[in-house]
């Protein structure tokens, strides 16, 4: 087999969804005449999905067995100075894991979608900006230069706007996008100042071209300041990625973008839009090798991501925010391990947990479907002899979540608390304690909510908005209607997803962490960052690490999570009640989500108001318009009166004016001449 990857094969891989993509939604909708009917619709964007899901898997057994690699232009747009803004494609381990990854979790998403939205009026749309977005995702991990990597960005960013205010009759749906949209452009903001740093200084924005000259950064300055030129386009670069994996404080549009239908959580939420920051991190790690203040940084940011969003994700009762936050404080996590040089540790919990997070949203919609549309877990109940795929499916997801020994998340897991351990940076004695502390939180929100669907006394009789006149996010009535398993379109992805939710940790962490798989990829200096270094001589193999975490502090937490989440819900329920009226300001404050949200509405929002006001009111109204604008042909207008006045028409008036300038012209003169 050939060392090398064909540029047709790899342009194929993201062209194929966009065609389906155009196909459904030109000809799918009341824009192009409804010329192609449901069924047709959704054929041809899973086709287009499923093309590029098995032209990305020959990639990565070419990529990973045969070594093959790319790196080539595909077409030059323009050439400013010396500065080439091209599309190209550079494919390595990093790349083709992910385009994987992104492919297949799209097909699942494709194949759910049939069934979760089949009443939808809007179902070739939607379709249309699924696969839109996968287009977008893998133009953005497998380009080879920052203008390239820029655009999928924004483009991810437009298609999740998008499909966050899919019902757009819903005004709750029309804020959560608008949220999201403006938020993300505070990250972006951030990001492009980046990228045009390091246009500015290297004169490339090639990927390699740039790497190549990060080390004459070191010792540059931003001009007209002392601050650390190398560290400066960091931290920008990282303000983007906490815009896109929705870091603190930049997180506050993930939970609410859950107006959008359930599809697009786990699309959006599992492995493309949040983690496409954690991926351009990974992708820049030779740059941000050099420097240390960036690092720790980002391990702070991670920290508070991972401990305090986790911790929101306990009082929550829709099924959807609890998988949201879990999210949150799992990106949270990939944060930590980036900040702890441990690259490679983050994208492998990247990728399982994609899977796994998929599989949990999937899972909630289909238990959001099978309960008539309730996503309220306090009336849900017993759902487990109802729903046997959907229950048994979900267990899996969770057990992964909360890293079980043997499942895919406790490897990615347990390998990111082993590499913060062992981090000297100053900020990962805080990061530590954070990751920790999350293990036993994730094992409790994460079994409180499968308990409380799945177990115990059937509550969804008890409703109290399915007695009443109660719309749900799809128009259905509330009723009382026993559970029901989903449609074979639902359960056959939830099947399909639980699978590499169980094995692909173990099948993968030793190449993905050790072996040359992503050795040309990621960056590391390891006598200055010796995570890394450090973890190669803890793990030596995937069942040791099973047996070794049997006595480690992460697996007795986790243990002691679920059990008291067992106890608290399903064997005195008296307990929580208690706590929360005990720590009733704490629970206030996780209600109010730490004020995040109102302090972003009432201060940033309302200062920007007032500021915009004022410059409208003083500086256009009045300094514009009524200074230049307006007083010029005031001005004009005196004059003109003025010159009016004088303009009589009488012959004895213009006599006088002679005579009276002649007078003045002599008395001048003779002035003068004095």
């Amino acid at each position: 087999m050939s060392s090398t990857l064909s540029a047709s094969t790899l342009l194929a891989v993201p062209l194929a969804p966009l065609v389906g993509s155009a196909l459904a939604g030109v000809f799918g909708t009341k824009f192009g005449g409804n010329w192609i009917g449901r069924r047709l619709a959704h054929t041809l964007t899973i086709l287009g999905v499923a093309v590029a899901f098995v032209l990305s898997a020959l990639t990565l057994k070419d990529v990973a067995i045969d070594g093959a690699r790319f790196n080539q232009t595909i077409y030059e747009w323009m050439v400013v100075g010396g500065l080439k803004m091209e599309i190209g494609f550079m494919v390595d381990g990093l790349t083709a894991m992910m385009m994987c990854v992104v492919t297949f979790v799209s097909l699942m998403v494709h194949l759910y979608t049939i069934g979760y939205m089949e009443e939808d009026e809007g179902y070739n749309r939607f379709f249309a900006y699924i696969s839109l977005f996968t287009f977008s995702m893998l133009m953005l991990v497998m380009s080879n230069n920052l203008l390239q990597l820029f655009f999928g960005w924004e483009a991810v960013g437009l298609v999740s706007y998008l499909l966050i205010g899919f019902w757009f009759n819903k005004p709750t749906a029309i804020f959560a996008n608008m949220k999201a949209f403006l938020v993300n452009r505070v990250g972006d903001f951030g990001f492009i100042l980046g990228i045009g740093l390091l246009a500015a200084f290297t004169d490339s924005l090639n990927y390699l071209d740039v790497f190549a000259k990060a080390s004459s950064l070191v010792d540059l300055t931003l001009p007209g300041t002392a601050w650390s030129l190398v560290t400066v386009i960091c931290i920008c670069l990282f303000i983007g990625a906490m815009g896109k994996s929705a870091q603190f404080p930049l997180h506050v549009w993930l939970p609410d973008s859950m107006e959008g239908p359930t599809p697009i959580s786990a699309l959006i939420h599992a492995a493309t839009m949040v983690t496409a920051g954690i991926f351009m991190v990974a992708r820049m790690s030779p740059l941000f090798e050099l420097s240390d203040t960036a690092l720790n940084l980002i391990l702070v940011i991670g920290a508070i991501t991972a401990l305090f969003m986790g911790f929101l994700g306990i009082i929550q009762n829709d099924i959807k925010r609890v998988v949201a936050y879990s999210t949150l404080s799992q990106l949270g996590y990939m944060t930590v391990a980036l900040g702890a040089s441990a690259y490679s540790v983050a994208v492998f919990h990247l990728m399982t947990h994609a899977f796994f997070k998929a599989l949990l949203f999937l899972g909630a919609g289909s238990v959001i479907m099978g309960m008539h549309h309730n996503q309220d877990i306090r009336w849900m109940g017993g759902v487990r002899k109802y729903m046997p795929i959907t229950w048994i499916t979900s267990l899996l997801g969770s057990l992964a979540l909360i890293g079980t020994p043997l499942f895919s998340g406790f490897y990615s897991k347990d390998s990111i608390i082993e590499a913060v351990h062992m981090s000297n940076l100053p900020a990962s004695g805080f990061a530590y304690f954070a990751v920790i502390a999350g293990v036993f939180i994730t094992a409790f929100y994460s079994f409180r909510m499968y308990f409380l669907v799945f177990h115990g006394k059937e509550r969804y009789d008890q409703n109290p908005d399915a007695h009443h006149d109660h719309h749900d996010d799809h128009g259905h009535h509330g009723h009382d209607a026993k559970p029901h398993e989903s449609p074979w379109v639902v359960t056959v992805p939830l099947v399909l997803l639980a699978i590499p939710s169980v094995v692909i940790g173990f099948m993968t962490v030793m190449p993905m962490l050790f072996g040359d798989f992503l050795k040309d990829a990621i960056a590391v200096n390891a006598a200055v960052h010796p995570a890394m270094a450090g973890l190669e001589h803890v793990i030596h193999g995937p069942m040791e690490l099973a047996l070794h975490a049997l006595s480690s502090l992460p697996f007795w937490l986790a243990v002691s999570g679920v059990v008291a989440a067992w106890y608290m819900y399903m064997i005195n329920p008296a307990v929580p009640a208690a706590f929360k009226r005990v720590l009733q300001p704490i629970y206030t404050l996780l209600e109010n989500k730490y004020y995040l949200d109102s302090f972003n509405e009432n201060v940033l929002a309302r200062g920007a108001r007032a500021l915009g006001t004022g410059f409208w009111k003083a500086g256009d109204q009045g300094l514009i318009e009524g200074g230049v604008v307006n007083a010029s042909w005031k001005l004009v207008g005196l004059i003109s009166k003025g010159v009016k006045l004088m303009q009589t028409g009488y012959l004895y008036h213009y006599a006088l004016v002679m005579l009276v300038g002649l007078f003045v012209f002599l008395t001048y003169f003779v002035w003068l001449a004095k």
